[in-house]
């Protein structure tokens, strides 16, 4: 994690990491003002804290409650050598703590991540460089000796001239990664979280048998998100991007707006047009991209190659954002690994989604199939000695498919993951359902697997079904454990050279009648994007229509801009709200595409808090209290703001029952709440205090560090490709 200091008044100095801000000071007798801990204290500090987080995740797993646990801790120096201190943590439990819960307490904090750290001891490096945001090096604790060669299935390169030319392309691009965290909880399973360090929302996970492989899977999948704009969907890339030469890429063509709204000439082919506007419903300014929301520019679109016969489609960004998700996107040491890689996961989630939908039973691979990969069996082992009974099933579907399946059952709790895994070879694929299976995941994490169940409809409901594709969470049948399985068993094998197995899965493409679109990107390293209409979807084609992402463009300006909104300009916003019929707990930040600093009024902001403020803002009381009811019954908001609108509840009953005088109840109301809380309360509904909690900004995106940092992010992209035309 990057952690930037600045320096204060006299010895305080601020440490800004994500979106929180620590400032430390020295005591008076130090010379400093007292007025923060001093960054020793904050390493202490530290320690509790983390031993008193794992304790609860313990006892939250075991629903065991913490209102009566007590935990402290005290550091004890030796008088010669103050650098020489024991931590002591003493933990009280009430006497309803059975004995191995409390040996169950002690041991998971044994795990605290700040105790482990200091025990094995850090290495300080400390140097001088000319400027820090041009000292773009990754940091990357884990990069393998150079000197050495490991080659894995599927790679045309050694797994270190991989990390070394991916690490490169990104320190090049101007970017600091960070891995926040590793993850090694059986042989050969590795899992890891990057980041980048100055816009933390960029990030990714990597999975393989090896650290290697692991850092590999991670940085591959960060080279590929850039490649295609993922880490910015659905987000506002600010005015001076929007209005630029290129929003996107250099060679994105712009469709301007029929006059009735009609889809222009030129965008998709009559392939896709049977399939994205059956009903000829899909207008033009369903397309408007989310990310510029330039309307007077009009569409944007990518071209994609055809495989069928070479010819390029035009394919609008926003149907591609709101259809696909990440689904068809890769990175490789070239084209045609990297369309391998691509090609897989669309049969892995394609085939996956078939067999959850359907509930198809499938067949076990026999042991002594296992028998012939040691590694993987070995992870294998290591969950069922953990008290998790896997099953492996073979998901190709008779010998069809590149596809692999592990499930994990938890007695514990009851639920089930099914983790799917895919590529021509059966021996990779295996590895990777087994690897994506403990993802990013502890033990303690797999007791929030769900339950199975015998309801169809919650099975096939579309939403578990984006779930799954999400992070293998939803619901899976009971019948997917029958024995009566509806495919034999097949020992599969699709492999070959890279060129090979492209070849081989495109063609089952087109045996089964899909037409597929490919576009190259070359702009970091090799990487691509393929669409297959009506088999790579991730969301329901109808979102183009009836939830299309681009409604942010409805609402962001006028919500930026609320503040200096007239009155009939607010009138005219909350009734387009009202008549969205949008979800009233849909969060702002989702709604607008702005990501707002979450420890915020504006971070935590709904729109049904929106729409209380500005009816507070038009006077229109009787509105605002229905609305503040319902806030108050479903609040998951702060503490203090709770108590805001309970404040204004209170205060709006008074004021709207003519029976009752404010001034009656104003002494107490302060003794409840707070004098500076009631103040904002009765400024709000007099409306003399406007939007309180949200400070101003625009669509200039003043003070909204958050998304400033995003938009950082993409532009060193957008500079790197512009730089590229200009050569």
């Amino acid at each position: 994690m990057e952690i930037k200091v600045n320096y204060l008044d006299n010895l305080k100095v601020e440490a800004k990491f994500d979106d929180f801000t620590v400032i430390a000071d020295q005591p008076i007798r130090y010379k400093g003002d007292g007025s923060a801990p001093g960054p020793f204290d904050y390493f202490l500090a530290s320690s509790a804290l983390c031993a008193a987080y794992f304790v609860k995740v313990y006892c939250n797993s075991r629903d065991i409650p913490t209102n009566d646990i007590r935990l402290s801790q005290n550091n004890i120096v030796d008088p010669e050598n103050r650098y020489n201190q024991i931590f002591k943590i003493q933990v009280e439990l009430p006497e309803s703590v059975s004995e191995r819960d409390r040996l169950g307490i002690l041991r998971s904090i044994d795990r605290c991540t700040v105790k482990k750290v200091v025990q094995t001891g850090p290495e300080f490096q400390v140097e001088i460089v000319e400027s820090l945001e041009e000292d773009a090096q990754a940091m990357l604790m884990a990069t393998p000796d150079n000197a050495s060669n490991t080659y894995i299935l599927g790679k045309d390169l050694p797994l270190e001239q991989t990390i070394a030319d991916m690490t490169k392309l990104l320190a090049d691009l101007g970017m600091k990664v960070e891995i926040s965290s590793w993850r090694n909880i059986v042989p050969n399973v590795w899992s890891l979280h990057t980041r980048d360090a100055a816009s933390p929302m960029c990030f990714t996970n990597g999975k393989g048998s090896t650290k290697e492989s692991a850092l590999c899977s991670a940085l591959g999948e960060f080279i590929e998100r850039l490649n295609c704009n993922f880490f910015y969907n659905e987000q506002f890339l600010g005015q001076e991007i929007a209005n630029s030469e290129f929003v996107f890429y250099p060679n994105e063509k712009w469709f301007k707006l029929e006059p009735d709204d009609a889809l222009p000439v030129g965008i998709l082919d009559e392939y896709c047009l049977t399939i994205y506007n059956p009903e000829d419903e899909l207008q033009g300014s369903h397309l408007i991209d989310t990310n510029s929301g330039n309307i007077e520019r009009g569409i944007c679109s990518i071209p994609y190659v055809r495989q069928s016969d070479g010819k390029t489609v035009y394919f609008p960004t926003n149907l591609v954002d709101n259809l696909f998700l990440s689904n068809g996107m890769s990175a490789g040491n070239n084209f045609n690994e990297a369309k391998v890689q691509c090609l897989s996961e669309i049969f892995e989630r394609a085939v996956k989604r078939q067999i959850i939908e359907q509930e198809i039973v499938l067949p076990d691979v026999p042991y002594e199939v296992l028998e012939k990969y040691p590694s993987i069996l070995a992870g294998i082992k290591g969950l069922e000695e953990q008290g998790f009974p896997v099953v492996v099933k073979d998901a190709s579907l008779g010998g069809q498919f590149p596809v692999m399946c592990v499930t994990l059952m938890n007695p514990k709790v009851g639920g089930v993951f099914a983790s799917f895994g895919a590529h021509p070879s059966f021996e990779v694929a295996l590895e990777r359902s087994l690897t994506e299976l403990l993802q990013g995941r502890s033990f303690e994490g797999l007791n929030d697997i769900l339950k199975p169940t015998f309801n169809s409809m919650a099975v096939a409901e579309p939403e578990n079904l984006v779930e799954h594709f999400i992070d293998s969470s939803g619901v899976i049948s009971w019948r997917f454990f029958s024995a009566k399985q509806d495919y034999p068993f097949c020992e599969w094998d699709f492999s070959g050279t890279n060129e090979e197995e492209c070849q081989q899965l495109f063609s089952i493409l087109k045996d089964l009648g899909k037409e597929a679109y490919v576009a190259e990107f070359s702009d970091l390293g090799f990487a691509c994007r393929i669409l297959v209409p009506d088999f790579s979807e991730v969301y329901p084609v109808d979102d183009l229509i009836w939830d299309n992402t681009n409604k942010a463009l409805l609402y962001r300006e006028d919500i930026l801009n609320i503040h200096s909104l007239t009155d009939d300009q607010l009138v005219n916003l909350v009734e387009k709200l009202e008549e969205s019929q949008l979800d009233n707990y849909i969060d702002i930040i989702t709604l607008i595409g702005i990501e707002f600093d979450e420890n915020t009024v504006w971070g935590q902001l709904t729109i049904l808090e929106l729409k209380i403020l500005i009816y507070l803002a038009l006077g229109e009381l009787e509105e605002a209290i229905e609305l503040v009811e319902a806030f108050l019954q479903y609040n998951d908001n702060t503490v203090a703001r709770g108590l805001f609108y309970q404040a204004v509840h209170a205060v709006l009953e008074i004021e709207l029952d003519q029976e009752l005088a404010l001034e009656d109840f104003i002494n107490n109301l302060k003794r409840m709440f707070g004098e500076e809380t009631i103040t904002n309360v009765v400024g709000s509904v007099t409306g003399e205090v406007r939007f309180y909690g949200l400070t101003k900004t625009s669509m200039a995106l003043e003070g909204l560090d958050k998304h400033l940092r995003l938009i950082d992010s993409y532009q060193k992209l957008h500079n790197a490709r512009s730089a590229k035309v200009n050569r």
